[in-house]
Formats: C-alpha cells, sequence, structure tokens
C-alpha cells in the first residue's frame, strides 16, 4: 500500500488544516482510494423522501456523478461517528435528525469504504456546505438508478435497496432474561429490569446473527415487563418498554404480533420453551435464547 498526496495537476480540496488521513491509498494496479485510514459515507432514508443524494463537482473524484455524503475517516474514528461528520460537513445534516440502522462494509484489503444506512428521524433540509457539492436532493429510491451514479455506490444500492425494506426489532422476555444470571435480581426486580433497559440501550448485532446481509445492525428494543418491574419507564427511543397488564406471555406474543403487523424483521428472545414455540406460530423470524442475548450484551459492554 502506498499513500501519496494528490498529483501534480489534480485540482485540490479546500485549504485548512489537512487531517493525516486526507490522502490517497494507491493499489498494486495503480487504481486510488481516498482515505489513508478508509472511508465512510451517510445513506440518510426518509421513507417520505427517500434517500439523500450529493451531486460531485466535477472535480472531484468521479466528478459528475451522484453519491453518498461521506469522505475519508480520522485515525482512530468509528466508521459511524466519520460517516455523520461527513454528512454534516458536506450537507448540514443536524445533530440528532438520523440513527444508525445498519452498516454495510466494502474491505478490499488495503483500504475499505463503510456505508452506514440511518433513518431519518427529525426530517430537515440539506445545506450545501463545501465546495464538493453541486446539489443535494432528497431523490426518491425508485428513481435513484436513474441517475449517473458513482461507480462505487451504483454497485453497491441493489443490494443496499434492498435492505432498506429490513427494520429489525427484538421483542425481549425480560423476567426470563434478569433471571438467567444470579446477581440479586429477587432482591429488586425493578432494579434488575432497569439494568437490562440500559444495557439494551446501545445494542448491536453482527449480521450473521440475525441471519442478514450487511455487517453490524443497530435494531429497536421492545422490552417486555411484568409484576413488580412494570413501573420502569422506557429510557430512549431505542428501547420501548412494554407493560404486561396481566400474564408476560401474552404481552410478549402480542408484542411479536403487533411488529409483525408493521412489517418488522422480529427476534424474540426467551429460553421458555413453550412461550419460545408461541412467539415462533406468531411469526417471529428467529427466537433466540436468554443466553443469546446476555453474550451479546456482554461483547457490547
Amino acid at each position: 500500500m502506498t499513500v501519496v498526496p494528490p498529483a501534480a495537476g489534480e485540482p485540490r480540496r479546500p485549504e485548512g488544516p489537512r487531517d493525516p488521513g486526507d490522502a490517497w491509498v494507491v493499489a498494486e494496479s495503480g487504481e486510488r482510494y481516498w482515505g489513508r485510514f478508509g472511508a465512510a459515507g451517510l445513506l440518510a432514508y426518509d421513507p417520505a423522501r427517500g434517500i439523500l443524494l450529493q451531486h460531485r463537482v466535477a472535480w472531484s473524484h468521479f466528478g459528475g456523478t451522484w453519491g453518498l455524503p461521506g469522505g475519508a475517516l480520522h485515525e482512530g474514528e468509528s466508521a459511524i461517528v466519520g460517516a455523520i461528520r461527513e454528512a454534516q460537513e458536506e450537507a448540514g445534516v443536524p445533530d440528532g435528525a438520523v440513527r444508525p440502522r445498519f452498516t454495510s462494509v466494502l474491505d478490499l484489503g488495503i483500504w475499505s469504504y463503510t456505508t452506514v444506512v440511518a433513518d431519518v428521524r427529525v426530517p430537515f433540509e440539506p445545506v450545501i456546505s463545501d465546495p464538493e457539492s453541486v446539489a443535494l436532493e432528497w431523490v426518491p429510491v425508485e428513481a435513484v438508478e436513474t441517475l449517473p451514479l458513482h461507480p462505487g455506490f451504483g454497485a453497491a444500492w441493489p443490494a443496499l435497496r434492498a435492505l432498506l425494506e429490513v427494520r429489525p426489532v427484538v421483542v425481549v422476555d425480560a423476567a426470563n432474561v434478569v433471571g438467567s444470571v444470579p446477581d440479586g435480581w429477587w432482591k429488586d426486580r425493578a432494579g434488575a429490569a432497569e439494568r437490562l433497559r440500559d444495557e439494551l440501550a446501545g445494542l448491536t448485532l453482527p449480521a450473521a446473527d440475525l441471519e442478514l446481509d450487511g455487517d453490524r445492525w443497530f435494531p429497536d428494543v421492545s422490552m417486555v415487563v411484568e409484576g413488580q418491574a412494570r413501573g420502569i419507564e422506557s429510557d430512549s427511543s431505542m428501547v420501548a418498554v412494554v407493560r404486561a397488564e396481566a400474564g408476560g406471555d401474552d404481552a410478549i406474543v402480542a408484542e411479536v404480533e403487533r411488529r409483525i403487523a408493521e412489517r418488522r424483521f422480529v427476534v424474540g428472545v426467551t429460553s421458555d420453551r413453550g412461550l419460545r414455540e408461541r412467539v415462533d406460530r406468531a411469526g417471529a423470524h428467529l427466537v433466540r435464547s436468554a443466553g443469546w442475548l446476555r453474550d451479546l450484551i456482554d461483547r457490547n459492554s
């Protein structure tokens, strides 16, 4: 791998302090990739308007094509942080306006590019805030492939488009998961449920665990509580606390059915054999054990 600055005569990026990541990576074949530490882009998806695309200025790499706001990662920067930072710099994406749903990685060994697919939570209008864009537009999903696309984005778009229809949600039998570890939960069931809620707020899942394509997924969580735990509150939009008014099992099955009706990709979590069968019959795409979830929590911590 060779890292080089822009070639002689090549239009330069805007003036200012250069980050160490702002350099070309050159393969033995001579192909060049921008970003010494890799690169990332944000695919912001708004069901009402489509996806946010950037019409690249003529002097940029593959100028004149349409692609995602994005760019080189800083050293030690995560792909999600980098993609959102670049989208803020290039398209004025406001803080908190999007929430990541999944990532997809193109790994060439010497260089990688991560697409961060995120749902728009707060609608916004993009703003051209640097010289790299001719235009920024919300493009309906069905119209994307009619545009002259950046070659990398064009190659990835069919698979990304298919995954836009997949919205995972994990429905958790909280009592079963809390009771799967001997940490004194029986002395304070509400406190134990609150700890589980907080642990689930940052849950990420490897695509293989969901039997889906992509790299990592960031699902919504429905946590069904009963008994003494019914008084706890939802802590964020990432974890919805569902209070069972009567039997906890019935509430779990009802939540699975509700999410299936919303056309969500549902993962039920319980180790109770009878409930696992009911959740499966209710239409859950996957049914996992409490131990599976505990292992994921440990890996995320």
